[in-house]
């Protein structure tokens, strides 16, 4: 099946912004009080949904919007140094030559996501929707669809974590998962995605179900 618009979200999908959380976030933590971790444990927690993760780490609840807002502004703070995984260039060109509209949802702000994806590829986007949202990706899903007057049987939402998964659900789009960003592709699999891409290239305006 063919779809008229691919929604993304940015951190881990677009944008290879584990690697920038991997080498920062122990001194987020220590600014914030929490323990630090070592590579092993970074990737062992590529496994978990974000609940289990904020248990693993002993966050309290009430300093994640403090720590998700510090992360944000250090990621604008060094936003040179984050790059966009190999293949996003060409892919998006080829979703724009294809006919398909494109769209960015995500917790991080649009000036970073803007400042990542350069000026070229910024402007083959007809829709950011960032920041973060007590309502949660699904009602970003639902807003964009609205705003670009395309329903939810021909979107495609893709992302790198198991709540992309269900927040394409909850819209009633299709649910794209990417097996290089933070969820193992394992993890994404278990939960039933529309399709894993494991290739960039695999993504294009006449993406099937199961590309090979």
């Amino acid at each position: 099946m063919a779809y008229r618009l691919f929604i993304f979200d940015f951190d881990g999908t677009l944008s290879d912004s584990l690697a920038w959380f991997s080498r920062n976030y122990n001194a987020i933590a220590v600014h914030h009080g929490l323990r630090t971790v070592d590579e092993q444990e970074l990737q062992m927690l590529r496994g978990r949904s974000n609940t289990e993760i904020i248990r693993q780490l002993n966050v309290p609840m009430w300093k994640v919007p403090a720590l998700a807002a510090d992360m944000r502004a250090r990621m604008a703070a060094d936003v040179a140094n984050i790059r966009l995984f190999d293949g996003v260039d060409e892919m998006l060109e080829r979703l724009h030559a294809g006919g398909a509209r494109i769209a960015i949802v995500t917790s991080n702000s649009e000036a970073n996501v803007r400042a990542i994806l350069g000026e070229g590829n910024a402007r083959l986007v007809d829709h950011f929707d960032c920041g973060a949202s007590m309502f949660g990706k699904a009602r970003k899903l639902k807003r964009t669809m609205q705003q670009l007057r395309i329903g939810p049987r021909e979107t495609m939402f893709i992302g790198d974590e198991v709540r992309d998964i269900e927040a394409a659900r909850s819209a009633g789009t299709a649910a794209g998962a990417v097996a290089w960003g933070y969820a193992t592709p394992e993890v994404l699999t278990a939960h039933r995605p529309t399709v894993l891409f494991e290739r960039m290239e695999q993504i294009g305006p006449t993406t099937p179900a199961n590309p090979s």
